[in-house]
């Protein structure tokens, strides 16, 4: 049976520096310095002024991207750890058995970038791009496309737009983007097949742009690629994704009940019992008597969490270890939240629900949804109707804004509109509503 080796799978070369290693002293790996990159460049800075579920703060402090890619990066990272013990006991007599030490640093790393191609306005961002050429305005381009771009723009995902982030070499830039790791390259793509093959849930890992640099990388790592009858691009996990998919699932749903509670969303005495659900009675009634020391709700609310978050990184590293041979040879289902045991698993299905019945419905998320998607359409129209018509004086205009690195004047249509794809998913909130007001006439300034 064929089988992924963690000897192939953990591997420092740099996406277009192939040919160049620098062992440059001290202590740092490779996989640290992708950490570190990561932290110190632009598109990551810039998370911090893009939602993740509720309106960037006012008076309250909730996530948004940066604080939730920092999170899940430290809950990746114990996880991560935990796997890599026993891991290391396993393959002790293995002459490769000290890579296992740099599985942690790899899912740091690629938790910080997970969100890096999300677009502003959190999800509703995505969805309005892919519905701008489904349904909306750009209908009218798919004439000029191949089925392997259109499903690209209508599948539109941000997931595959961060490995784009990561490898493109924009416009004076260098050759590899940002020069990862192929680990850690590998181990942010969520769903390793190409858009059409999207399906009705509309995930996919890469554009046909960077399709053939994922088959570099994956080839590289020994990724198991997958038979499909119409030969399109299909490959088996890397295995590290597992637990960069469980850090950020964790993250977000117990972080976003945490926020939604001191929103006024959800009460203190609903929160509470839905947290104690993740634990038997034994340590139901420690949690209990702990919490009786303390008279801020909040606290109490972020002293669940954290139990809650430890609990659910044991679990998913026990789940790891245990289907670690199905993993391997890809024939591994769902996610690891999927196989955790009770109560751990009732007490996440139960937050869930919630979730979907209580937050993700609520005004203030809805009201976002609603402005993001009509701002990024608007954005959309102009833009794509000046890279469609650069010669108009508007377009010029327009275009004069647009940094240099976007590729607006590139040779095909499917080109041009990357360049604008680009360009509006590296926005922050503000920037987008700023730029749509300017362009709308509707913060126009005239000193008489």
């Amino acid at each position: 049976m064929n089988r992924m080796s963690w000897d192939k799978l953990i591997n420092d070369k740099r996406f277009g520096l192939e040919h160049y290693h620098d062992p440059k002293p001290g202590s740092r790996s490779d996989f640290q310095r992708d950490f570190d990159r990561l932290v110190f460049s632009s598109p990551f800075r810039r998370l911090q002024n893009k939602t993740q579920v509720f309106p960037l703060p006012g008076s309250i402090f909730v996530h948004n991207r940066l604080t939730h890619s920092m999170e899940v990066a430290c809950v990746g990272r114990s996880m991560a750890n935990e796997i890599a013990k026993e891991l290391r006991r396993k393959y002790a007599a293995e002459p490769w058995v000290d890579k296992i030490d740099d599985i942690g640093e790899i899912v740091a790393a690629a938790c910080l970038a997970h969100d890096l191609g999300n677009p502003p306005f959190g999800h509703s961002g995505e969805k309005a791009i892919a519905t701008f050429f489904s349904e909306g305005k750009g209908r009218n381009l798919e004439e000029s496309l191949s089925p392997q771009q259109w499903c690209d723009l209508t599948h539109f995902e941000g997931n595959a737009n961060a490995f784009r982030l990561l490898t493109h070499q924009f416009n004076g830039r260098r050759p590899g983007g940002f020069a990862m790791t192929y680990s850690t390259l590998a181990s942010i793509v969520k769903y390793p097949f190409e858009s059409t093959l999207a399906g009705a849930h509309g995930k996919f890992g890469f554009f046909t742009s960077e399709k053939d640099d994922f088959i570099k990388v994956a080839t590289e790592l020994g990724m198991l690629r997958l038979s499909d009858p119409d030969g399109r691009v299909r490959y088996a996990r890397h295995p590290l994704v597992y637990i960069v998919e469980a850090a950020d699932d964790i993250c977000y749903e117990i972080m976003d009940i945490e926020d939604a509670h001191k929103l006024k969303i959800l009460a203190t005495d609903e929160v509470i019992p839905l947290f104690l659900n993740y634990f038997d009675q034994a340590r139901r009634s420690h949690a209990e008597r702990v919490m009786s020391h303390v008279d801020d709700p909040n606290e109490k609310i972020a002293y669940l969490r954290s139990c809650i978050i430890g609990e659910l990184v044991n679990r998913c590293a026990e789940t790891f270890v245990s289907h670690e041979e199905e993993i391997l040879s890809g024939t591994f289902t769902g996610s690891l939240l999927h196989h955790i045991p009770d109560p751990e698993k009732r007490g996440y299905k139960e937050c869930e629900a919630l979730s979907w019945k209580k937050i993700y419905c609520a005004s203030d998320v809805v009201d976002i949804e609603l402005a993001g998607t009509r701002i990024i359409s608007f954005l959309l129209n102009e833009l794509v109707e000046a890279v469609r018509n650069p010669g108009l004086n508007y377009s010029q205009l327009l275009l004069a804004k647009v940094p240099q690195q976007y590729e607006t004047g590139a040779p095909t249509l499917y080109g041009k509109l990357q360049a604008v794809l680009d360009h509006i998913s590296g926005m922050t909130d503000v920037y987008a509503l700023d730029l749509y007001r300017k362009l709308s006439g509707m913060s126009l300034k005239i000193n008489n």
